[in-house]
């Protein structure tokens, strides 16, 4: 009898082996493939069908600080220095001569005067070579306006200033001379920049030419051409003589119209030099 029939559960025990036998085969090699794939240590969790264990996530990398913008240094304002005017030599056009300021040399006398063309001058007195194109600039714009002046006094050299005050003291004293007459070497009138005007209407030398058209003509519109009203009423304690609506002063249109801008009746306190009140 063969081995099978003699024992008929030994050939059926051993296909049972077989399978078991290939059963762990296949577990075996499926743990190779994940240990393989997991890397060591993964073997008990792959096999005992464990979860995976979380992977945390990659930390991002920080962003650099910007670099802040330098802020740029502003520019310094400089601002523009005043103008400087010369008030002491005889020559120049902004000098100041008041009854506490006198020229230097006294006898000073300016080397450039000439006869103001097509004006009316009593006397023919002379001014200086600007100051009388000036003058005749501003006659021809008067005349237009209708109201033409006429020159009464323009240069005065020391010595004719001189016959002038001695002869008012003469008549009044020193305080009555000094009231409305310069003195010698503080005139005005001898640094060849000063004219003295009237119009049509009269009042020659005399207060109401202020209310006349010419005259109020000439107080608003001179500093168009250089000229400024010299002694405004009520300033005598600046100017040191009453009020003069008559009497222009050459100062150049730079000066007259920055006066005018800036509402200033007075050379002295616009050019910052003290009061020159009566001596």
């Amino acid at each position: 009898m063969s081995e099978q029939e003699v024992f008929p559960g030994r050939r059926e025990n051993r296909a049972i082996r077989d399978r078991k036998r290939k059963r762990k085969i296949t577990i075996g090699v499926a743990a190779g493939v994940i240990v393989a794939l997991l890397g060591g240590g993964a073997t008990v969790w792959a096999v005992s069908n464990q979860p995976a264990p979380e992977i945390a996530p990659a930390k991002p990398k920080p962003k650099p600080t910007p670099t802040p913008e330098p802020t740029p240094t502003p520019e310094p304002v400089i601002e523009p220095a005043p103008p400087v005017y010369d008030v002491d030599t005889p020559s120049s056009i902004s000098v100041v001569v008041n009854k506490q300021r006198s020229l230097n040399p006294i006898d000073w006398a300016p080397d450039d005067l000439v006869t103001p063309e097509g004006i009316p001058n009593v006397w023919g007195h002379p001014l200086r070579a600007e100051a009388s194109a000036a003058l005749q600039q501003m006659y021809q714009a008067a005349s237009d306006a209708g109201v033409p002046f006429t020159i009464t006094s323009g240069y005065r050299d020391y010595w004719l200033q001189k016959d002038i005050y001695d002869g008012l003291v003469a008549q009044g004293g020193v305080e009555f001379a000094d009231q409305d007459t310069a003195r010698p070497s503080h005139s005005e009138h001898q640094t060849g920049l000063a004219v003295d005007l009237f119009g049509a209407e009269g009042c020659q030398l005399s207060a109401c030419f202020g209310e006349t058209a010419t005259g109020i003509w000439l107080r608003d519109n001179a500093y168009q051409f250089g000229y400024i009203l010299r002694y405004h009423d009520g300033e005598q304690a600046i100017v040191g003589y009453t009020y003069e609506p008559w009497h222009f002063r050459y100062v150049g249109v730079e000066i007259a119209t920055a006066m005018h801008d800036q509402d200033e009746l007075n050379l002295e306190t616009f050019l910052g030099l003290p009061p020159a009140p009566t001596n």
